[in-house]
């Protein structure tokens, strides 16, 4: 599943660069929707983002795209592994990776416990 978000001036900090807080943000709202397309009806919180490591900067106008691939599935969790490329101006022919990350989320029942995904 592919996503795109456009870097604005509210999203910076004092040095001009993309916070990392608002990747971290898109991201997770990006893991929620796919896992809620895969699994409609299904209540799932994030549980983990591994290996958070800012690698490359990333400047106001940048267009992000965000690619989304199921990694595994377990018996109450789904982990998705988020790739994020800047396609600035430059078109999506010349994309540049600024960030990746692996994102667990669990299933819960209605009154907040895990509980299978799958029969």
């Amino acid at each position: 599943m592919d996503n795109y978000k456009l870097v604005m001036p509210e999203h910076l900090n004092h040095f001009g660069y993309l916070f990392g807080g608002n990747m971290l943000q898109w991201i997770d709202e990006i893991a929620w929707i796919a896992v809620n397309l895969e699994f409609p009806g299904m209540r799932f919180v994030t549980i983990a983002m591994d290996n958070v490591v800012f690698r490359e900067s990333v400047r106001e106008g940048a267009i992000l795209k965000f690619v989304t691939e199921r990694t595994k599935l377990g018996r109450t969790s789904v982990q998705y592994g988020v790739k994020v490329f800047d396609v600035a101006a430059k078109g999506e022919s010349s994309t540049r990776e600024v960030f990746h990350i692996s994102v667990t989320l669990v299933r819960l029942d209605e009154n907040g416990h895990k509980t299978p995904i799958l029969p």
